[in-house]
């Protein structure tokens, strides 16, 4: 399965910066006590995670996702917004990346599958990180965090802006970050598609505990369910078309490799940024029609 992301024209998405570093006690939940935020705050902090002194690839994977989970027990116990992607995360984690992981024979190169997971992940706990010591998030994230604060918004509409963050920059720059060669297509497939199958599990618990029906953004995510609708709201582009015709994952990686190509970086960096703020306004068209 290949997942297809279509991608519109934007004026500009203008992540707002905040006055001043403040931490929020909640996203449209219960306010989390000053003990919570500390224990979010501890474990979202990636330096031994990312230390290759601390242990094995695979060993601090583990540490990482256990972390990780331990951070999204407390914000989906506060129905905190901030929770929405991590919800989703951790359902895949414990059902598809870890299973995979850990079985040796998964992979043709099980040390590279090791290091992309803990990358994308440290990548996600990072920008927690910040977002609860009140430092600057990445753009992506940024926007991600102020959408869980407006109450008013779709939990869908929010989850899939973390999504598309996740994926979208973030999948693209641990591509690049941890090396990877067209010899690792088969492994980042592997991953992708195992995630792809389980996403069931993020639509269902996403609606159990959010009360956000992802159901319709997924499909159109995925397989380009509603796309007529996007159309007609006159966003398509050239991007769109050759997205939907390539998939999402064959771009992303290949994002990833070119990112290595120093010539070619700039270009490409500027294009991952057009991608999910243009992906973003696809989703913000498909809120405006009621499909979210």
């Amino acid at each position: 399965m290949t997942a297809l992301i279509f991608v519109f024209a934007v004026a500009g998405l203008v992540v707002p910066p905040r006055a001043e570093a403040v931490v929020d006690a909640s996203a449209c939940g219960a306010a989390l006590a000053p003990t919570a935020v500390a224990e979010i705050v501890e474990l979202s902090d990636t330096s031994e995670l990312l230390d290759e002194n601390t242990g094995p690839s695979l060993a601090r994977l583990e540490r990482a996702v256990a972390q990780h989970r331990r951070i999204t027990e407390i914000l989906v116990a506060h129905r905190d917004r901030r929770g929405l992607l991590a919800l989703g995360l951790d359902a895949v984690e414990r059902a598809a990346v870890m299973p995979l992981q850990r079985n040796p024979r998964a992979f043709d190169d099980p040390e590279w599958a090791h290091r992309i997971s803990l990358d994308l992940l440290a990548r996600f706990l990072g920008n927690l990180h910040a977002e609860f010591t009140g430092a600057p998030a990445e753009p992506q994230w940024a926007h991600y965090f102020a959408l869980t604060r407006q109450c008013e918004l779709s939990p869908a509409r929010v989850a899939m802006a973390g999504y598309n963050a996740h994926l979208t920059v973030d999948l693209a720059y641990s591509v690049a970050a941890t090396r990877a060669t067209p010899a690792q297509a088969r492994d980042h497939f592997t991953i992708v598609d195992a995630i792809a199958q389980h996403g069931f599990l993020i639509v269902d618990l996403t609606k159990a505990v959010y009360g956000g029906d992802l159901g319709p953004l997924w499909r159109f995510y995925f397989v380009g369910e509603g796309l007529d609708a996007v159309l007609g709201a006159g966003a398509a582009t050239g991007p769109l078309l050759r997205l939907a015709d390539a998939g999402a994952n064959v771009v992303i990686f290949g994002n990833g490799l070119a990112l290595q190509d120093p010539a070619a970086a700039p270009a490409v960096r500027a294009e991952i940024d057009v991608l999910w703020r243009s992906a973003d306004a696809a989703f913000e068209v498909l809120a405006a029609r009621g499909a979210l």
